[in-house]
Formats: C-alpha cells, structure tokens, sequence
C-alpha cells in the first residue's frame, strides 16, 4: 500500500513520469548513462563483489539473460559494452570482463562479477576483494 501511495505522490510531483525505467533508475542512483565521456579511460580501483547464483537467467541492463558462467560484469560508471581487465589486488590474478549490467547495489562496491570470474580472480572464498579496473576499449554496440 504504502508504495502505491508513494508511486502515485511521485506522478503527481513529475518524478519520473515519462521516463522508462531503466532511465529512472539510473537518475535515482547517480549512475551515468552509457556512453558518458566522464567514465576516461583510467583504472579505478575499490572493492568487488560477485553476483550470487540466485541471479542465473534474470534479465541484466543489455537486456540479455544472466549466465554464471559468462565474463559479464556490473558497473555504476562504466559503459555498457566495455570490456575491462581486473586484478585482485590482494593476489595479483586477473581477468577480462564485459560490462553488460549496472550495479553493484552497495556504494562500498564498484563492481559485480560472474562466479566464474569470482573463481578466476581467487575471490569466491572471501566474497569480495581489492581490484583495479582498466578499460580496454569502448564500444556502442554491446558485443555479449
């Protein structure tokens, strides 16, 4: 109940309507649109997580299913389409992701992996772990 009441006070005010939701979502949680020039192509560095099985076959932000065992990766920053190597920090593996999803939902995280990469990067243990991230390139067209 009490989200109808907030969804139509929202309506009322102009607060998204009009606005898909994916579009929506992306202005309520800061997340830059694709193709936002602000991304530069520098590594960031901060923790990452990886996505738990529960999330096998739901639709990500490309509009394709998520698969466990793909290199697919989420970001708040980086464009959709962009592949980037990650390194642990903590034990100097790496591995190359595509980013095909936005999140992760924690502030504290920048990006959400598969548990294949989770595996690859020595982190499935632990849950999380130190990484830098370097774009290799970008592209509009979202390859996988």
């Amino acid at each position: 109940m009490k989200t109808a009441i907030w969804a139509v006070l929202a309506l009322l005010l102009g607060l998204g309507a009009g606005w898909p939701d994916a579009v929506a979502r992306e202005r309520q949680h800061g997340i830059r649109p694709a193709g936002h020039a602000a991304h530069a192509l520098h590594p960031q560095r901060g923790r990452a997580s990886y996505y738990g099985s529960r999330f096998h076959g739901r639709r990500m932000a490309n509009g394709r299913r998520f698969d466990r065992d793909s290199n697919a990766a989420a970001s708040r920053s980086l464009p959709l389409g962009t592949r980037a190597r990650v390194r642990n920090l903590e034990n100097g593996r790496t591995a190359v992701v595509t980013i095909q999803d936005r999140g992760p939902r924690l502030r504290s995280r920048v990006l959400d992996v598969s548990p294949r990469i989770a595996t690859q990067l020595g982190m499935r243990e632990k849950g999380t772990a130190m990484v830098e991230i370097t774009p290799l390139r970008t592209s509009r067209i979202d390859p996988g």
